[in-house]
């Protein structure tokens, strides 16, 4: 790998996702339902309440000027009322992304504990809420939109399910007094007809791949932005020879699941065959590029462009 200069662009990608048992996840595979939700008892009393004031991200300068955007919510919401969102989640309230190469803000939310509440527009009611932590990630995810009280992002779920359904990237919003906001200034950079990765950065941008392989016509990889879901290595699914597996909060827009299975979401991976359009939506690359991409962090976001 080499690192070059370029002008950074915008970010997102897909691969089916399954797990044979409780924790194994798989690149174009089916997955079974997660037993983790947790227990009412531990949330039926915890109400989250905005507070006085928003706490800024890091750093001086993400300070966000006073009186921008839409008002504030001061409103008191019991979580335990609420569903929770993850990747499992078909919920016709969940908006789809409507700039899918939109720009990017550099920060990236993550719910304070035990969780956030959704809300598809600001000044409505939350429809779920996403928590802190979960098994299947997507709980740090990047902000497209910030103001002074509340930050717009990508989410994980789905609006509808193929054929008939929108699975597009799906997006919502949060309080900023909900959240922990922190800089990413890193973002994955896919172009599928010239079958180039780079990672992006402010002080330029490195090339991870030089070919790969992405969706057929039939199963065709999803373009936009998205982000990384979640990174897991899984030795039981011997064609990844041991790599990582690097999920996106993305599903395939022709698949309602895999395998059996009652999700499709998105991956890059390791696979022996990595040259063109041939997989069910997944991005196949080598050891050293799936590795280089599981060295960025859970919320960074991936663009990727037809």
């Amino acid at each position: 790998m080499s690192a070059h200069r370029r002008t950074p662009v915008a970010p997102w990608l897909i691969t089916a996702l399954s797990v044979l048992s409780v924790l194994g996840l798989v690149g174009a595979a089916a997955l079974t339902h997660p037993g983790d939700t947790a227990p009412e008892a531990a949330l039926a009393d915890i109400e989250v309440r905005a507070p006085a004031s928003t706490p800024p991200a890091d750093g001086p300068e993400d300070v966000v000027p006073a009186a921008t955007g839409p008002d504030a919510d001061t409103g008191e919401y019991r979580i335990a009322s609420l569903p929770r969102l993850d990747v499992w989640v078909v919920d016709h309230r969940l908006p789809v992304d409507d700039d899918p190469f939109g720009a990017l803000s550099g920060l990236v939310a993550q719910p304070l504990d035990p969780g956030a509440p959704v809300f598809a527009e600001p000044g409505e009611d939350p429809f779920a809420y996403l928590p802190r932590n979960q098994t299947y990630g997507g709980t740090t995810v990047p902000v497209i939109e910030r103001h002074t009280h509340w930050v717009k992002v990508l989410l994980p779920g789905r609006q509808g399910v193929p054929p008939s359904g929108d699975a597009g990237q799906a997006a919502g919003w949060f309080r900023t007094a909900d959240v922990e906001l922190r800089r990413n200034d890193s973002y994955v950079d896919v172009h599928l007809e010239d079958r180039t990765i780079d990672i992006v950065t402010a002080g330029g941008w490195e090339r991870v791949a030089n070919d790969f392989s992405w969706g057929k016509t039939s199963t065709p990889t999803p373009t936009g932005r998205t982000f990384i879901m979640l990174t897991k290595v899984e030795p039981r699914f011997a064609y990844t020879k041991g790599h990582p597996l690097v999920y996106l909060g993305v599903q395939s827009p022709a698949m309602a699941g895999f395998d059996g299975g009652e999700v499709a979401v998105t991956a890059f991976h390791y696979y022996k065959v990595r040259s063109g359009p041939n997989s069910f939506g997944c991005i196949y690359l080598d050891g050293p590029a799936t590795d280089r991409l599981a060295q960025l962090p859970a919320g960074t976001p991936v663009v990727i462009h037809p």
